[in-house]
């Protein structure tokens, strides 16, 4: 069957919400939230695919209103340029076999928190509002209002801060539909693990601890964890994930490289910088390098077993040397990147529609490689 004329994907146009503002659903900076949708097709009119793009947070007053003012609209509706729709978002079926024809938004990112926020109090000296939480719910709900309502099948997924939002917003996002249908989440390069940096030190914690705490976060994580232990630790999908019930499967390099930069061999665990060759060209890396790293893909290893253990979880967890990989080749057409002769798209579509469980894991690379 042939669709002749179907949109190309990069001609989707961001679509403000105005009408959010006045019940406070806003980005940092005061403007409305937004989102990009490409309408379904085909037999795929019926079913949904919301996916989060990445950004990383802020974790101060000072960050946040740096960040309201990146060209990349992080902060703010004002400043957002177009995302193209690549990999798991493409509506190239070579590309994109099982999701090309659904209904697909990218549900734009603007708070710094992964949509957990929710200060009541403006800053008006920095003119600061934080409430990740209401644009996400103001975005569901405009998309249910043009026909989500009516979905079949829905999957809300996200890549780095986007991966750890669908973690944490799963059960919400699943609270929205009717109990026949069928909502499952998928979390890429957003399992940020609690594990001990090249010092030994568990340093990362201050760091989600503060975006907790600054964005008023922990209402909006699993009462159940918080009631138990500190919310920043409730932002890890460690802690988090024994409570999530929805369906979550995770897409996640255990050599992830944001991860390796940024919680395992910071500047601070590494001050005279004998890391830094290592973790930016892989060929630089000396044997007692590569060794730490293995430990690190090891407390991975251990961090993600700790929550993979129900059946209804899936898991893609390789060893390429990159972050985030739904929405580029690695998605579907890269090879390297196969687990049992499978790539991302076909693990997550056979966990989907229960045509099997999905929880492969590369154990035939041991060192990070790049694919």
């Amino acid at each position: 069957m042939l669709f002749l004329n179907i949109k190309s994907s990069e001609e989707v146009k961001i679509t403000l919400i105005e009408s959010a503002v006045a019940k406070g659903a806003v980005c940092l900076d005061g403007s409305p939230p937004a989102y990009q949708f490409d309408k379904g097709f085909g037999d795929g009119v019926n079913n949904w695919l919301v996916h989060m793009p990445g950004g990383g947070w802020c974790h101060t007053i000072e960050d946040c209103v740096k960040r309201k003012t990146l060209i990349y609209g992080l902060g703010s509706s004002k400043l957002m340029p177009e995302l193209n729709f690549t990999g798991l978002m493409s509506n190239q079926q070579d590309q994109n076999p099982n999701l090309y024809n659904w209904n697909r938004v990218y549900m734009r990112y603007c708070d710094g928190a992964s949509f957990t926020g929710d200060v009541e109090e403006v800053d008006h000296d920095n003119n600061l509002y934080f409430r990740g939480a209401r644009v996400f719910d103001a975005i569901v709900e405009e998309l249910m209002s043009i026909g989500m309502k009516d979905a079949q099948n829905v999957l809300l997924s996200g890549c780095s801060a986007g991966g750890l939002a669908s973690i944490l917003n799963c059960d919400k996002f699943r609270g929205f539909f009717p109990q026949n249908t069928r909502v499952k989440c998928v979390s890429d390069a957003g399992y940020f693990p609690h594990v001990k940096d090249l010092s030994g030190e568990y340093r990362f914690e201050q760091y989600f601890d503060k975006i907790v705490t600054l964005h008023g976060s922990a209402k909006a994580l699993p009462s159940e964890c918080t009631s138990n232990m500190n919310p920043g630790l409730c932002f890890y999908p460690d802690f988090a994930m024994p409570y999530i019930n929805t369906p979550i499967f995770i897409v996640n390099s255990a050599y992830d490289t944001w991860q390796v930069s940024n919680m395992f061999a910071t500047n601070e665990s590494d001050p005279k910088g004998e890391f830094t060759k290592c973790k930016n060209d892989l060929n630089e890396c000396s044997t007692t390098q590569l060794k730490r790293l293995q430990d690190f893909r090891s407390d991975f290893l251990g961090s993600v077993s700790s929550v993979t253990k129900s059946s209804t979880e899936g898991m893609f967890i390789n060893t390429c040397y990159t972050h985030c990989q739904t929405d580029q080749s690695t998605w579907f057409a890269n090879a390297t990147s196969k687990l049992d002769d499978k790539t991302i798209a076909e693990g997550v579509d056979d966990w989907f529609y229960d045509k099997s469980e999905f929880q492969k894991t590369d154990t035939e690379h041991v060192d990070p490689h790049y694919c």
